[in-house]
């Protein structure tokens, strides 16, 4: 169903976080592999539902919202991450996969 990369955005959005998470990433990598992977596992559910107008543009963007919240949710439970530092790295992560996944989906989503 994937159409694209899912390990590799999961793993470009890992590595794009680890900066802004900065020496707290260490403590958080096993919660930011399962979520940015997640995030990119929703990213594709929610390009081929685009794509095939199951949803619209709309739609897909609330959906999106509400996958990066989960993110955040849980990038925020470790202990010492403050809100700037889990928004920079969400935002980092969604810039590397950006065009990819735009392109994809056939519109600025991200």
């Amino acid at each position: 169903m994937a159409v694209f990369d899912i390990q590799k955005v999961g793993k470009d959005m890992i590595t794009a976080s680890k900066t802004s998470l900065g020496d707290k990433f260490t403590e958080a990598k096993p919660f930011a592999e399962l979520s940015f992977k997640q995030l990119a596992q929703n990213l594709a559910l929610i390009t081929e539902l685009r794509i095939t107008n199951v949803i619209d543009d709309q739609k897909a963007k609330l959906h999106l919202d509400l996958y990066k919240s989960t993110v955040k949710i849980n990038l925020l439970a470790i202990e010492g991450l403050g809100i700037i530092a889990v928004e920079e790295a969400i935002n980092s992560a969604l810039a590397v996969v950006k065009d990819s996944v735009n392109s994809t989906i056939g519109f600025a989503i991200i």
